[in-house]
């Protein structure tokens, strides 16, 4: 739930020039499989959508005002973006202009904000227009 927190904050921060989106995927601790000691909810294994979708409610709890997603049965989210446990993208025009590691370890909230600092700056930079006549 920090994690969220965090990935809430930048939304808030970059609200300006970024639309954001969670995507609720296969929980990856559930009660009845590995097991977290220090998971927030006790949600077991999906068995079908509407148990995926009341897990991802509690998400969107976590994260009120962010659009929240939630991946299919089969999980074609998670497997096209590679995201179990929680991976960060950037999505600009259908192209993929920044792939965070995987979390845990790879789930790093300071890259994406360096990414989105980065990208925001081109923007308020002037630009140089050359025509050739």
């Amino acid at each position: 739930m920090a994690r969220l927190r965090s990935f809430q904050r930048l939304a808030a921060h970059f609200v300006d020039i970024a639309d954001f989106l969670l995507v609720y995927i296969e929980e990856a601790h559930p009660s009845d499989g590995w097991v977290s000691s220090d998971a927030a909810y006790q949600i077991p294994k999906h068995q079908c959508l509407q148990d995926r979708l009341r897990a991802a409610q509690l998400m969107q709890e976590g994260a009120p005002g962010c659009p929240l997603a939630v991946d299919t049965m089969d999980n074609a989210s998670s497997a096209a973006y590679g995201a179990f446990f929680e991976r960060l993208y950037i999505i600009q025009e259908e192209v993929v202009m920044y792939q965070g590691g995987r979390g845990p370890e790879g789930y790093k909230i300071s890259e994406l904000r360096s990414w989105l600092d980065q990208y925001k700056n081109r923007l308020q930079s002037p630009s140089t227009v050359v025509i050739h006549v």
